[in-house]
């Protein structure tokens, strides 16, 4: 009658255990997907914005050349605002790149290995072995 008891627990528990991980696993899929269609309505509206900022500054550059083809040739106007963009797009592009620290070399050209890795954490390099390894050879 114990053995018996024990297998009815034995059971009752394995039940109750895939119980618990099926809602686990419905609870975790039912929140990925909240999680996953609130991301995708945020990326659409950053596409759209992005979208919509695109033809902004095409109505601006144009404008800029409209304003400037009131003195000039319209050939004149077109290739100035060109070259506005092009400085606008290098002096943004420099803002970009300034935030960004240049990574360390990782190997010393014509030096020696540092002490220690590039991080500074963790321990240093093991010393360089004065002779290679014996390897041993196999008889065919």
């Amino acid at each position: 009658m114990n053995n018996r008891s024990e297998n009815l627990e034995h059971h009752l528990d394995r039940h109750l255990v895939e119980e618990l991980a099926q809602v686990a696993r419905e609870t975790v899929r039912d929140e990925l997907r909240e999680q996953s269609r609130r991301q995708r309505r945020t990326a659409l509206l950053y596409a759209a914005s992005g979208a919509v900022a695109l033809y902004a500054g095409g109505a601006v550059a144009l404008a800029v050349g409209l304003a400037l083809a009131s003195g000039l040739p319209g050939w004149a106007a077109a290739l100035l605002t060109a070259a506005l963009l092009g400085v606008a797009a290098y002096v943004l592009r420099g803002a970009a790149h300034g935030r960004h620290a240049p990574h360390p070399p990782h190997r010393v050209v014509g030096g020696a290995a540092p002490g220690a890795p590039p991080t500074g954490l963790g321990m240093p390099y093991p010393p360089m072995p004065q002779n290679p390894p014996d390897v041993p050879r196999h008889r065919a």
